[in-house]
């Protein structure tokens, strides 16, 4: 397994305790099989004395559940909610103690059972706080899908994180193959926190991917609430395609394997200001098929104002290749697009039809206006390795 992931002052009312709830003799053994637990143990076992260090019904959310026995040893204790969930947890050694592996989720109601080494038990509970703001999450890709060797799994949140390494820590991704990984924070393009799991290189074809979220009971921090759910996602990686996009001469070639399958003339965006194309590799975000472009949604005013065919996004900015019929006498030729990769009709829906989500398209050439950032799309792959993993809050810049 792989394991990673502008406010004001956020202040959270806490219930302080004066101490944990003792729970002793006068708490009535459990029963087991019909017959009352103490009597079965022998007539010398009686409840245990625990003490449990939530209790209550504002008990503070995002804390382990501790189960502490008097005297004797603790054998198994058991955390539930009310929905039938449980807190997965470990007895101390000494028998003395008890901890949960994850933390108390928010507005909540637990019951603990506690049984020492005679087989006689107690049981407690304690409800949490409710959360004053809840955070979300969204997840690309979908479960169950199959995507293109240069896919990161993409984590964008509702809601600022602040405590990203405590958010990161909770993000476990497991590959059928061992893939070397990373997560990386960013801001997203549309102003949100994202948090990024990138390979280090593409994806082996046939490559099974799972990422579990367990963020219950996970604070974001100051402005971004609590998480009070868990996450997953799965999906296969496809074949090993690539797009090469040569802005220099007018090409566009679609490999599979590394061999070229289709090489079409194409004209991407005029070079020399802010109608060229960007450069770097990005990653197909999502096959749009026939939308309408409007020159004024990237900031090129009245320009046009078109319905465009066999659409593919690369980037958040607005960079797409598609069909651009109007522009045939530069296919090829020079680059006189505003901003996009354009081919013909025939061309554009057969490049359409081959490529899946998540395929990287490679631009290279002189006439761009720069490099793909990392936030714009998928641009991940436009840092080196080493500049990725710094990335991530748990070994590096977490900005």
């Amino acid at each position: 397994m792989i394991r990673s992931s502008p406010t004001h002052p956020h202040h959270r009312t806490r219930t302080l305790l004066a101490g944990a709830a003792t729970l002793g003799v006068a708490l009535t053994a459990c029963s087991a099989g019909g017959a009352d637990q103490a009597d079965a143990a022998g007539p010398s076992a009686k409840a245990p004395e625990i003490s449990v260090n939530l209790h209550g019904k504002h008990a503070d959310a995002g804390e382990p559940v501790r189960v502490k026995i008097t005297d004797g040893r603790l054998s198994k204790v058991t955390v539930r909610d009310s929905e039938g969930g449980g807190l997965p947890g470990k007895v101390s050694g000494d028998g003395k103690s008890w901890t949960s592996g994850r933390e108390a989720a928010p507005g909540t109601e637990y019951s603990v059972r506690a049984e020492d080494d005679h087989g006689a038990s107690a049981r407690a509970g304690f409800t949490t706080a409710a959360p004053d703001k809840v955070n979300k999450l969204s997840l690309v890709p979908g479960n169950k899908t199959t995507v293109g060797v240069a896919q990161p799994l993409s984590v964008v949140f509702d809601h600022p994180v602040k405590n990203r390494a405590a958010v990161e820590r909770r993000l476990d991704v497991t590959t059928s193959n061992g893939t070397e990984g990373s997560w990386g924070w960013m801001r997203d393009y549309s102003g949100k926190d994202r948090v990024d799991w990138r390979p280090r290189e593409y994806w082996k074809p046939g490559t099974e991917v799972s990422l579990k979220a367990d963020l219950n009971g996970v604070d974001s921090g100051a402005a971004g609430g609590w998480f009070v759910r868990d996450y997953a996602t799965h999906f296969t990686v496809g074949e090993r395609q690539a797009v090469k996009v040569d802005l220099d001469e007018h090409r566009l070639r679609l490999t599979r394997d590394g061999r070229t399958v289709k090489d079409v003339p194409m004209s991407a965006g005029t070079p020399g200001g802010d109608k060229a194309s960007w450069r770097g590799t990005a990653v197909l975000m999502a096959k749009e098929g026939t939308i309408n472009m409007r020159s004024e949604t990237v900031g090129l005013g009245d320009a046009y104002d078109k319905m465009v065919d066999s659409s593919m996004r690369l980037t958040w900015s607005g960079m797409y290749a598609h069909a651009a019929p109007w522009n045939k006498a530069y296919f090829g030729k020079a680059n006189k697009s505003s901003g996009c990769v354009g081919m013909s009709d025939k061309d554009a829906a057969w490049i359409y039809r081959h490529v899946h989500v998540g395929d990287p398209f490679e631009v290279t050439g002189d006439d761009a206006k720069g490099t793909i950032a990392a936030n714009n799309g998928y641009g991940e792959w436009n840092l080196s390795w080493a500049d990725w993993q710094t990335k991530s809050a748990l070994g590096g810049d977490p900005n």
